[in-house]
């Protein structure tokens, strides 16, 4: 009966086989990974000795977000200055694919679609254009550079006027 209890055991039969097991199942990838962070981890980091304490704290607890308070009596901004101000640095060179200024094939498609929708791709942002609403100019401000835009490009839309003034 001990013959066959024998034939069924397992691969370690000694003490010190079970030592070298446990030691490479555990110890040896806790001491790589070990290894890997100090590796990964070991690239010079900014001296804090060498900034000034008070904006090395103020960086540190500078807020996620910030309010901007804009005066809401200033003149809309025509839709020249606000295409060179925010739109020319793309459509000028017609990066990422964006529509030439002033190239009539580049735009015949764009608006046969309205001036709703091309001031609602503007805003929202569409393809490679991030969204253009919410940032230092009004939503009517960039629908007056769309309408000077498309126009460039053959179209005969309107710029939009300011809004009456709530009473």
């Amino acid at each position: 009966m001990s013959n066959a209890h024998d034939s069924h055991t397992g691969p370690i039969k000694t003490p010190k086989q079970l030592l070298w097991v446990s030691f490479y199942a555990f110890v040896a990838p806790v001491l790589l990974i070990i290894g890997l962070v100090f590796f990964v981890a070991k690239g010079d980091l900014p001296s804090t000795s060498t900034m000034d304490p008070e904006l090395a704290i103020a960086m540190r607890i500078q807020p996620v977000g910030s309010v901007a308070l804009r005066d809401g009596n200033r003149a809309l901004q025509p839709g020249d200055a606000v295409y060179r101000a925010q739109c020319a640095a793309c459509h000028d060179a017609g990066l990422v694919g964006a529509p030439m200024f002033g190239s009539v094939g580049d735009w015949t498609a764009r608006i046969s679609q309205g001036l709703e929708l091309l001031v609602q791709h503007t805003l929202e942002g569409k393809g490679n254009m991030g969204a253009q609403g919410g940032g230092a100019f009004s939503d009517i401000e960039i629908a007056r550079a769309v309408v000077f835009l498309a126009n460039a490009g053959g179209a005969s839309f309107e710029e939009p006027a300011a809004p009456e003034a709530a009473e």
